[in-house]
C-alpha cells in the first residue's frame, strides 16, 4: 500500500513526510518537487510568511543515485520562520479555526492547537504529492489544477489541450484557466484586504491518461471517489469535494446525467480500450473505478479564519466578550490550494495505481498495465 504520514508545526523547525510503499526504480527529479513547492507559495492574494520562507524539499532516505529504493522516503521542507519557543499564545480563539475546540479536546493551550491545524503543513503534502507524480509520469498519467472562482467570480476555462491549459494557468496570477480574468479577479482580492476581509472560493483538477480499474467496487474504504474525497477534504479550509456533475447531477434526469458508451476501433489501442463517452458527467468515475475518462474533481475552499477585522470571540482566561486573535495571514489562498489539492489528488491516484498494478517496482507496474490492457482487449 502506498501512503504517507506527515509531522511537524506551522513555526518549528520543519515539515516532515514519511512515504512508505513507494516502487523502486522511479527517477526522482528533487527540482520537480521544488517547483511545486515554489507554485504553492505564489498565487494572488498570499501574506508575509511567503516572503519569508524559501522552501525546497530534502531527501532523508529512500532515494540512491536519483532512484527510489522501494524503502520508505522521508521528505523535509525546513522552515525558515522557526520561532515556536518564542511564541506567546493566544487567547481569544478565531471563529472558524480549530483554536476553540482543540485546545478543549486535549485541554491545552490554543498555540498547541493552532501550530499543527495551520496550513503550513500543506507544504510537506505538496512534497509527498510531487512525489507521486513522478510514478505517473511514466504511465503518462497527468494532473492539472486551477482555479474557477473567486468568491462570486466564476472563471470560465479558455479551450485547449492539457498542455495548453497548464499554459494558461502559469500564466495567471490566481491560477486559473483565463489570465484574462484576472485583473477583476485581483481588483476582488485587494478589496477584501482593503475591508479587512477574507475570499474563498473553487477548485479544480483534472486527471489525464488513467486506465481503467482504478479503484474497487467490492469494498466502501476502497472506492476510488471515497478516497479522493477524503483526501480533498482533509486540506485545510476545503468545506465540500463534488465529482463529475456533482450536486448539479441531483437536480437532473437520469438521461441527462448519465455518459453514453460508444466504441471507436480506432482508439483501441490505448488507455479507453476504445470505449468512448460524448459526455464526462460522472467525472471518469463510475461504482468507485475510473473508467478511462479524465477524472474530473473540485473542492470548495471557504475564507481564511484569520481575519484582520476581528469576528466576536471570547477571553478564554476572562470569559469575557473580545475580537478574536489575529496572527499575520494571507487574504485569499485559493490559487495556493489548487496546487495542493492538485498533488493530494495526485498522491491518491498513485496509491490506486500501486494497488492495481503491485508495487515493488515501477518496471512491474508498467508490465503488468500493459498485461492488464492486452487481456481487457481480446475480452
Amino acid at each position: 500500500m502506498l501512503r504517507y504520514w506527515t509531522a511537524g508545526e506551522s513555526h518549528g523547525r520543519g515539515l516532515i513526510a514519511l512515504v512508505d510503499g513507494f516502487p523502486a526504480g522511479v527517477e526522482i527529479d528533487v527540482e520537480q518537487i521544488n517547483a511545486e513547492l515554489v507554485r504553492r507559495q505564489g498565487g494572488y492574494g498570499r501574506g508575509g510568511r511567503q516572503l519569508i520562507e524559501d522552501d525546497h524539499v530534502e531527501l532523508l532516505g529512500g532515494v540512491w543515485r536519483g532512484q527510489s529504493l522501494g524503502s520508505p522516503i522521508a521528505l523535509l521542507v525546513p522552515n525558515k520562520d522557526f520561532k515556536i519557543d518564542e511564541m506567546d499564545d493566544l487567547d481569544r480563539p478565531r471563529p472558524g479555526h480549530g483554536d476553540l475546540s482543540g485546545s478543549r479536546k486535549h485541554l491545552s493551550s490554543v498555540r498547541a492547537i493552532l501550530e499543527r491545524a495551520s496550513a503550513r503543513e500543506t507544504a510537506v503534502r505538496v512534497a509527498a504529492g510531487a512525489l507521486a507524480r513522478q510514478l505517473l509520469a511514466p504511465l503518462g498519467i497527468e494532473a492539472l489544477g486551477y482555479v474557477v472562482a473567486l468568491g462570486p467570480l466564476e472563471i470560465a476555462a479558455k479551450p485547449g489541450t492539457l498542455a495548453e491549459h497548464r499554459a494558461l494557468r502559469d500564466a495567471s496570477e490566481i491560477y486559473s484557466l483565463n489570465p484574462d480574468q484576472d485583473a477583476e479577479a485581483i481588483a476582488l482580492v485587494d478589496q477584501c484586504r482593503d475591508q479587512g476581509d477574507t475570499l474563498g472560493g473553487v477548485i479544480e483538477v483534472r486527471v489525464e491518461g488513467v486506465p481503467f480499474g482504478l479503484g474497487t467496487h467490492a469494498q466502501w474504504d476502497q472506492k476510488l471517489d471515497g478516497r479522493l474525497a477524503q483526501a480533498v477534504m482533509a486540506v485545510q479550509a476545503i468545506k465540500g469535494v463534488e465529482i463529475g456533475l456533482g450536486f448539479k447531477a441531483a437536480r437532473r434526469l437520469g438521461s441527462q446525467v448519465h455518459d453514453p458508451i460508444r466504441f471507436d476501433p480506432a482508439a483501441a489501442g490505448g488507455p479507453t480500450l476504445g470505449f468512448a463517452r460524448p459526455t464526462n458527467n460522472a467525472g471518469g468515475i463510475e461504482a468507485g473505478m475510473t473508467n478511462s475518462q479524465p477524472i474530473v474533481i473540485r473542492a470548495a475552499k471557504k475564507p481564511i479564519s484569520t481575519l484582520a477585522s476581528p469576528l466576536e470571540s471570547v477571553n478564554l482566561k476572562t470569559r469575557r466578550p473580545e475580537s478574536a486573535s489575529y496572527e499575520r495571514s494571507d487574504v485569499c489562498a485559493v490559487p495556493a490550494a489548487s496546487v495542493v489539492i492538485e498533488n493530494v489528488v495526485a498522491f491518491e491516484i498513485a496509491r490506486a495505481v500501486v494497488d492495481k498494478f503491485g508495487g515493488d517496482s515501477l518496471q512491474e507496474i508498467l508490465a503488468r498495465r500493459e498485461l492488464f490492457e492486452r487481456m481487457a482487449r481480446e475480452m
